[in-house]
């Protein structure tokens, strides 16, 4: 894998993920909780959600194939999902905007829901991890390269979380809000991408090399 996809895998984890758009969430779900269980919240709320990526990373294309389904028609439907993600990123009511509301529902779930799923484990993420790992194509270094990228993103996560409090006064929701729709215009692109590379997979277009 060269440096450029490396570099384009890393940007499409980065995004799906948003840990700056994670932060209004952190800070609501953690209302509650006394300042000294923060650090253990934050860790808690990352590990579960690695764990949750990393099951769809391994086993996500082999749950394809035991159904009988194309990975070149998955990745079709999953740039179309992801394109809508990013819509809903873009126009609709922002990450942090769905999932403070899911936090006020029920306070008490606090790490696992909604901070580690659906905030930092969005169904976005879910799905970009499979789309970023086919067997057919990638070789078992590029998945465990795939996986050591899926890592440095949660690192940069948890290292969100562990600065909200000082982020808090910089940021506030609305930075939160204005980074979170630029990464949902960096997601449609990369969404596109993935679609038209489905059709190339499935051989319905012809992708020039290099594009």
């Amino acid at each position: 894998m060269d440096i450029a996809a490396l570099v384009l895998q890393f940007v499409t984890l980065l995004v799906v993920v948003d840990p700056v758009g994670t932060l209004p969430v952190y800070y609501h779900a953690t209302a509650s909780v006394a300042p000294e269980h923060h650090r253990a919240f934050a860790v808690r709320a990352v590990l579960v959600a690695t764990c949750v990526l990393l099951f769809f990373l391994v086993a996500g294309e082999l749950l394809l194939e035991a159904l009988g389904l194309r990975f070149g028609s998955f990745k079709i439907a999953g740039g179309i999902v992801l394109f809508l993600f990013a819509m809903t990123m873009i126009f609709g009511d922002s990450k942090a905007d769905e999932e403070i509301g899911e936090a006020a529902q029920d306070p008490l779930a606090g790490a696992v829901f909604p901070l580690a799923m659906p905030s930092i484990a969005s169904p976005g993420a879910m799905l970009a991890v499979v789309v970023l790992t086919n067997n057919r194509s990638s070789t078992l270094v590029d998945q465990v390269a795939t996986a050591g990228l899926l890592l440095l993103v949660m690192a940069i996560t948890l290292g969100f979380l562990l600065a909200a409090a000082r982020l808090k006064p910089i940021l506030g929701s609305t930075g939160a809000n204005v980074i979170s729709r630029v990464m949902g215009i960096i997601l449609a692109t990369i969404a596109v991408d993935a679609v038209l590379n489905g059709l190339d997979t499935v051989g319905m277009v012809s992708l020039p090399d290099g594009t």
